[in-house]
């Protein structure tokens, strides 16, 4: 009886740090820079945040996430990347994990420092979009847009490009 009660107040907890959020505007992430990453800083804008790792075959896709940011960015739309290794296909450190990111796909959008992004460890976001869309990371690189109000528009898996027309149709409906 006393595991029980004690895994139904662990579970409590872990839901209380994001059962007052109502909107990806309520959640801070570690940036990827030092300090934090505040969406709150980002209110009346479009997101798109993207689980990305540095040795997944769909790392490629870093390039055309850079290219959505430049053509999008001016119009308040901004591409955040969560650095994850939960699928065991990142670097070691955020700062290697930089370093590859400028390097070989010159990324200047915000990420963050590597978090987590699926399960019970999951940072307090993710878990905010598993219980009000259902949905979850199955793999590196699915996508969650955010629209200007701070709601869910649209998700994507790993499958769709950052170039597909499915994504520009979706981002420019709410821009």
């Amino acid at each position: 009886m006393q595991i029980l009660k004690y895994l139904i107040f662990i579970f409590f907890i872990n839901n209380l740090s994001f059962a007052n959020m109502n909107t990806a505007y309520d959640f801070k992430f570690k940036s990827i820079d030092g300090g934090e990453l505040d969406l709150s800083k980002y209110k009346g804008k479009a997101i798109l945040i993207t689980n990305v790792a540095s040795r997944c075959g769909f790392t490629n896709q870093y390039e055309g996430l850079q290219s959505i940011w430049e053509k999008y960015k001016d119009k308040n739309f901004l591409v955040i990347g969560v650095s994850s290794n939960d699928f065991n296909q990142e670097l070691n450190s955020k700062e290697e994990v930089k370093k590859f990111c400028e390097v070989n796909f010159g990324i200047n959008f915000p990420m963050t420092d590597i978090t987590s992004v699926k399960g019970n460890t999951a940072h307090p976001f993710y878990k905010w979009v598993k219980s009000t869309n259902g949905f979850s990371p199955k793999w590196n690189f699915y996508k969650i847009l955010i629209d200007k109000n701070g709601q869910i528009s649209e998700t994507f898996s790993s499958l769709t490009k950052p170039s597909s027309e499915k994504l520009k149709k979706a981002i420019e409906k709410i821009i």
